[in-house]
């Protein structure tokens, strides 16, 4: 997608410990009606809606939580609407965007103005800098943490994608908390993003083996 293609205004689907970024794609299962209408209205128009995270503990009332300033752009790439009306999708990220201010409508979901200059180089093919044995390490500690946590993942299959969707796609599946994934998604640079990943693990390793708390 072209920079000069992207909306400035966008429907936005709030959800708590989920992420995806840029060239991943994820699976939703859509249920609630406002989200139903979201999903209708972004079809019948470009069929991008914006994921973000609701910050903590922190509401403007009971349907409009508190959001965190970034999330990710996504595009509907396939839908299919189940017996008892939900809609299975599957969303595609494309950019990165930052939240500029609430757009007042007349529907039962939320739309924001957005901008996307952070992160425009979510559009580039670029060049990887990053070679598999970068990720070994943090491989054998995911392996470790997920393991324990009873997350199943198919890491030869993983391993076979690139560096930037295998580390996206970890980040996104990690048993990491809401606040950890939301920097995952604000860290800008895939190479900055190894590296926080590796940083949280640190923290979580030292938890589990010594079984002290970091605080």
């Amino acid at each position: 997608m072209k920079k000069e293609n992207l909306p400035n205004v966008i429907p936005v689907f709030p959800l708590s410990n989920f992420i995806i970024f840029p060239n991943t794609s994820v699976p939703l299962n859509i249920f609630e009606p406002r989200y139903i209408e979201m999903i209708n209205d972004s079809m019948e128009s470009n069929k991008l809606i914006g994921m973000i995270q609701p910050k903590i503990s922190k509401k403007l009332d009971d349907f409009s939580p508190e959001l965190h300033d970034i999330g990710c752009l996504g595009k509907i790439t396939s839908l299919k609407k189940t017996d008892d009306g939900r809609y299975l999708i599957d969303l595609k990220g494309i950019i990165r965007f930052k939240i500029l201010n609430e757009i007042k409508n007349d529907k039962h979901y939320r739309e924001f103005g957005i901008n996307y200059d952070a992160y425009i180089n979510d559009l580039n093919e670029k060049k990887e800098n990053l070679k598999l044995s970068d990720l070994e390490l943090i491989f054998k500690d995911l392996k470790s943490l997920f393991e324990k946590r009873g997350f199943i993942i198919n890491w030869s299959a993983l391993e076979k994608q690139k560096l930037e969707e295998t580390i996206n796609a970890l980040a996104m599946a990690s048993p990491f908390s809401l606040e950890e994934k939301q920097v995952l998604l604000e860290t800008v640079s895939l190479d900055l993003r190894k590296n926080k990943i590796a940083e949280i693990l640190s923290t979580y390793t030292f938890d589990e083996y010594n079984n002290t708390t970091v605080q």
